[in-house]
């Protein structure tokens, strides 16, 4: 008889629980963990087509594709022995009570900083960056951002709850510093930038990938960078599962080369938001929501290795 075995490179399809079969931690907050990942399954902000609070389990059983890598190309390491990362699966909250998510939300956040963790949070709506912000403000004061997505979510239609104004309400709450944060890959309207830099998708897609590489460590500098991804800044094509596209985003591709530039980059926190899986084809956007988190956590060992 065979004994299980929970080792990360096990059969494809089995134990599919934490990210990239990371270790399940339900008390993160007393380990010696480096990065915790938080599933928050939320989705009662959302504007367009709901179902985004399925996104972090669709993003684990898609990772799964990738846990088989004992060094992922093109990185010449193996991440599960550089970085210390701990799955504490999905936040609990009052169902229905966008008051008590958004508190329930904020308190982990601050045990895990205060702990002397980084965040890695899979969504849900973008609403969920909010309440993370709130409790990083804290520990850093205004930070950075580096924000990847189709809007620019500083809509003011005087909704407290809505996933398209969570960036009006940083800046008002003074969360973030505009002057050092980029938005990159935006194809909707706005008629203010706030003093971000914004990269729209137009100029992201025509212009050498190193240009745009520089333009975003000369605004970022050496600030604490919160980085959130809204997996709708790729082109539907690429990532149809999600509740508001809009065609003319960016390739993953692109979205890779970027994101492998940012290793110097003080990155203290990550989300990866708005993957809906009622509206994927095979998995694709969880698939690719996944490959992106995971190269995230690869910039990170980088990081740590040259501090």
């Amino acid at each position: 008889m065979h004994t299980l075995n929970y080792k990360y490179d096990n059969s494809l399809f089995s134990n599919a629980f934490g990210f990239l079969r990371f270790p399940l931690e339900f008390d993160p907050y007393n380990n010696n963990s480096d990065w915790v990942i938080t599933g928050v399954p939320f989705d009662m902000a959302t504007s367009g087509r709901s179902g985004s609070r399925f996104g972090p389990t669709a993003i684990r059983q898609a990772s799964i594709n990738l846990a088989w890598e004992h060094c992922r190309w093109p990185w010449n390491f193996n991440i599960r022995k550089n970085l210390h990362v701990v799955d504490c699966g999905d936040l609990i909250y009052k169902s229905g009570n966008i008051q008590d998510f958004v508190n329930s939300l904020q308190n982990h956040a601050e045990h895990l900083l205060i702990s002397g963790k980084k965040m890695l949070s899979l969504g849900g709506d973008h609403y969920i960056t909010l309440p993370i912000l709130r409790a990083y403000s804290k520990i850093f004061g205004k930070i950075a951002i580096i924000h990847f997505d189709a809007h620019a979510d500083y809509y003011d239609n005087d909704n407290k709850y809505d996933h398209g104004v969570i960036i009006l309400h940083a800046l008002n709450e003074e969360l973030i510093d505009p002057t050092h944060s980029i938005q990159i890959g935006i194809r909707t309207e706005y008629k203010n930038h706030f003093g971000f830099t914004v990269l729209d998708a137009e100029y992201v897609n025509d212009i050498h990938i190193d240009i745009i590489i520089n333009k975003i460590k000369s605004v970022v500098k050496s600030f604490p960078i919160y980085l959130t991804f809204d997996i709708d800044c790729l082109d539907p094509a690429i990532a149809p599962g999600t509740g508001t596209p809009v065609i003319g985003g960016l390739t993953s591709y692109r979205a890779l080369k970027l994101i492998r530039s940012f290793t110097n980059l003080n990155i203290v926190g990550i989300d990866l938001v708005e993957v809906a899986p009622a509206y994927d084809c095979a998995q694709i956007t969880a698939l690719t929501a996944a490959t992106l988190g995971l190269e995230m956590l690869y910039t990170q060992v980088k990081l740590k290795t040259k501090n």
